[in-house]
Protein backbone atom coordinates (compact mmCIF):
# COMPACT_ATOMS: atom_id res chain seq x y z
CA UNK A 1 0.00 0.00 0.00
CA UNK A 2 1.33 3.78 -0.85
CA UNK A 3 1.70 5.97 2.11
CA UNK A 4 2.62 9.38 0.96
CA UNK A 5 3.24 11.74 4.00
CA UNK A 6 4.15 14.70 1.75
CA UNK A 7 4.45 15.50 -1.68
CA UNK A 8 7.87 17.08 -2.53
CA UNK A 9 10.79 15.49 -1.26
CA UNK A 10 13.66 17.91 -2.57
CA UNK A 11 15.34 14.77 -4.14
CA UNK A 12 14.54 15.82 -7.89
CA UNK A 13 15.98 19.09 -7.57
CA UNK A 14 19.27 17.88 -9.29
CA UNK A 15 16.93 16.43 -12.35
CA UNK A 16 17.13 13.07 -10.88
CA UNK A 17 14.33 10.77 -9.88
CA UNK A 18 14.08 7.07 -7.95
CA UNK A 19 12.88 3.91 -9.66
CA UNK A 20 10.76 1.72 -7.93
CA UNK A 21 13.82 -0.43 -7.21
CA UNK A 22 15.69 2.72 -5.86
CA UNK A 23 18.17 3.66 -8.44
CA UNK A 24 18.41 7.00 -9.31
CA UNK A 25 18.16 8.40 -13.19
CA UNK A 26 17.58 10.96 -15.04
CA UNK A 27 14.30 12.46 -15.42
CA UNK A 28 14.46 12.95 -18.61
CA UNK A 29 15.54 9.20 -19.21
CA UNK A 30 13.67 7.09 -22.16
CA UNK A 31 12.22 4.56 -19.22
CA UNK A 32 10.89 7.81 -17.29
CA UNK A 33 9.24 9.40 -20.61
CA UNK A 34 8.03 6.04 -21.04
CA UNK A 35 5.99 5.90 -18.11
CA UNK A 36 5.32 9.40 -17.60
CA UNK A 37 3.79 9.05 -21.07
CA UNK A 38 1.25 6.31 -19.43
CA UNK A 39 0.44 8.82 -16.85
CA UNK A 40 -0.28 11.44 -19.26
CA UNK A 41 -2.06 8.63 -21.20
CA UNK A 42 -4.38 7.64 -17.47
CA UNK A 43 -4.52 11.42 -17.34
CA UNK A 44 -6.45 11.73 -21.27
CA UNK A 45 -8.63 8.47 -20.51
CA UNK A 46 -9.83 9.79 -16.82
CA UNK A 47 -10.93 13.55 -19.04
CA UNK A 48 -12.61 11.73 -21.77
CA UNK A 49 -14.41 9.79 -18.76
CA UNK A 50 -15.02 13.18 -16.86
CA UNK A 51 -16.41 14.84 -20.44
CA UNK A 52 -20.07 12.48 -19.81
CA UNK A 53 -18.92 9.15 -21.19
CA UNK A 54 -21.73 6.83 -21.97
CA UNK A 55 -22.17 4.34 -18.91
CA UNK A 56 -22.16 1.77 -20.47
CA UNK A 57 -18.37 2.63 -20.72
CA UNK A 58 -17.37 3.54 -17.76
CA UNK A 59 -16.99 0.03 -15.80
CA UNK A 60 -13.85 -0.68 -18.73
CA UNK A 61 -12.44 2.70 -18.72
CA UNK A 62 -12.40 2.50 -14.36
CA UNK A 63 -10.65 -1.02 -15.13
CA UNK A 64 -8.38 0.24 -18.10
CA UNK A 65 -7.36 3.23 -15.39
CA UNK A 66 -6.10 0.75 -12.73
CA UNK A 67 -4.24 -1.36 -15.53
CA UNK A 68 -2.74 1.96 -17.08
CA UNK A 69 -1.06 1.84 -13.15
CA UNK A 70 0.16 -1.53 -13.47
CA UNK A 71 1.73 -0.40 -16.63
CA UNK A 72 3.67 2.08 -15.19
CA UNK A 73 4.83 0.08 -12.19
CA UNK A 74 5.79 -2.34 -14.52
CA UNK A 75 7.98 0.55 -16.48
CA UNK A 76 9.63 1.98 -13.13
CA UNK A 77 10.81 -1.20 -12.20
CA UNK A 78 13.84 -2.71 -13.87
CA UNK A 79 13.24 -6.43 -14.85
CA UNK A 80 16.17 -7.66 -12.64
CA UNK A 81 14.24 -5.83 -9.36
CA UNK A 82 10.80 -7.46 -10.67
CA UNK A 83 12.68 -11.15 -8.60
CA UNK A 84 13.22 -8.53 -5.71
CA UNK A 85 9.41 -6.85 -5.89
CA UNK A 86 6.03 -7.98 -5.82
CA UNK A 87 4.83 -5.59 -8.44
CA UNK A 88 1.60 -5.68 -10.88
CA UNK A 89 2.85 -6.40 -14.63
CA UNK A 90 0.80 -6.40 -17.14
CA UNK A 91 -0.19 -10.05 -17.99
CA UNK A 92 -1.83 -11.87 -21.02
CA UNK A 93 -4.97 -12.00 -19.77
CA UNK A 94 -4.62 -8.22 -19.63
CA UNK A 95 -4.07 -7.97 -23.17
CA UNK A 96 -7.11 -10.71 -24.28
CA UNK A 97 -9.87 -8.39 -22.08
CA UNK A 98 -9.03 -5.95 -24.67
CA UNK A 99 -9.64 -7.46 -27.37
CA UNK A 100 -12.91 -8.71 -25.35
CA UNK A 101 -14.28 -5.15 -24.85
CA UNK A 102 -13.42 -4.16 -28.92
CA UNK A 103 -14.90 -7.21 -30.49
CA UNK A 104 -18.17 -6.35 -28.19
CA UNK A 105 -17.64 -2.54 -29.69
CA UNK A 106 -16.81 -2.92 -33.02
CA UNK A 107 -20.18 -5.88 -33.28
CA UNK A 108 -22.43 -2.66 -32.98
CA UNK A 109 -20.45 -0.28 -35.46
CA UNK A 110 -20.88 0.09 -38.93
CA UNK A 111 -17.97 -0.94 -40.79
CA UNK A 112 -15.55 2.01 -41.64
CA UNK A 113 -15.49 2.27 -45.69
CA UNK A 114 -13.13 5.45 -44.94
CA UNK A 115 -10.81 7.05 -42.55
CA UNK A 116 -12.46 8.72 -39.67
CA UNK A 117 -11.67 12.45 -38.37
CA UNK A 118 -11.11 13.05 -34.61
CA UNK A 119 -14.33 14.49 -33.20
CA UNK A 120 -17.69 13.49 -32.48
CA UNK A 121 -18.95 14.34 -29.19
CA UNK A 122 -16.53 15.71 -26.21
CA UNK A 123 -15.93 12.38 -25.06
CA UNK A 124 -15.57 10.85 -28.31
CA UNK A 125 -12.85 13.45 -29.19
CA UNK A 126 -10.96 13.21 -26.23
CA UNK A 127 -11.15 8.99 -26.91
CA UNK A 128 -9.09 10.03 -30.38
CA UNK A 129 -6.68 12.32 -28.11
CA UNK A 130 -6.04 9.57 -25.32
CA UNK A 131 -5.07 6.96 -28.39
CA UNK A 132 -2.76 9.64 -30.33
CA UNK A 133 -0.81 9.46 -26.50
CA UNK A 134 -0.85 5.99 -26.33
CA UNK A 135 0.50 5.55 -29.58
CA UNK A 136 3.13 7.88 -28.63
CA UNK A 137 3.45 5.76 -24.75
CA UNK A 138 4.11 2.62 -27.18
CA UNK A 139 6.81 4.23 -29.88
CA UNK A 140 8.69 5.37 -26.64
CA UNK A 141 8.22 1.62 -24.76
CA UNK A 142 9.53 -0.06 -28.02
CA UNK A 143 12.63 2.53 -28.22
CA UNK A 144 13.28 1.88 -24.46
CA UNK A 145 12.98 -2.02 -25.11
CA UNK A 146 15.66 -1.46 -27.65
CA UNK A 147 18.07 -0.40 -24.91
CA UNK A 148 17.06 -2.39 -21.91
CA UNK A 149 14.70 -5.03 -21.42
CA UNK A 150 10.78 -4.51 -20.21
CA UNK A 151 8.27 -6.29 -19.98
CA UNK A 152 6.92 -8.82 -22.35
CA UNK A 153 3.36 -7.46 -22.12
CA UNK A 154 3.30 -3.83 -22.36
CA UNK A 155 3.55 -3.57 -25.93
CA UNK A 156 0.97 -5.37 -26.82
CA UNK A 157 -1.23 -3.96 -23.96
CA UNK A 158 -0.12 -0.31 -25.61
CA UNK A 159 -0.77 -1.51 -28.88
CA UNK A 160 -4.47 -3.33 -28.24
CA UNK A 161 -5.31 -0.35 -26.26
CA UNK A 162 -4.46 2.47 -28.60
CA UNK A 163 -7.05 -0.12 -30.96
CA UNK A 164 -9.52 -0.37 -28.08
CA UNK A 165 -9.40 3.69 -27.82
CA UNK A 166 -9.92 3.86 -31.57
CA UNK A 167 -13.00 1.74 -31.59
CA UNK A 168 -14.60 2.91 -28.32
CA UNK A 169 -14.47 6.60 -29.58
CA UNK A 170 -16.04 5.56 -32.83
CA UNK A 171 -18.71 4.09 -30.06
CA UNK A 172 -18.73 6.59 -27.96
CA UNK A 173 -19.95 8.99 -30.68
CA UNK A 174 -22.38 6.15 -31.81
CA UNK A 175 -24.07 6.28 -28.33
CA UNK A 176 -24.15 10.00 -27.97
CA UNK A 177 -26.04 9.92 -31.36
CA UNK A 178 -22.94 12.20 -33.55
CA UNK A 179 -21.78 9.38 -34.96
CA UNK A 180 -18.87 9.24 -37.43
CA UNK A 181 -17.17 12.69 -38.83
CA UNK A 182 -15.82 10.97 -42.32
CA UNK A 183 -12.49 12.14 -44.32
CA UNK A 184 -13.16 13.45 -47.37
CA UNK A 185 -10.26 12.55 -49.61
CA UNK A 186 -11.35 15.01 -52.48
CA UNK A 187 -8.18 17.47 -51.55
CA UNK A 188 -9.13 20.66 -49.43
Amino acid sequence: MVHINRVYTRAGDDGTTALGGGQRVAKDSLRIESYGTVDELNSTVGVAVALGMDDSLKGPFFVIQQVLFNVGSDLCILEDDKKRFAVPGIEPRHVEQLEGWIDGWNDDLEPLKSFILPGGDACAAQLHVARTVCRRAERLVIALGREEPVGGQVVPYLNRLSDLLFVAARYQAKLSGTGDILWDSRGY
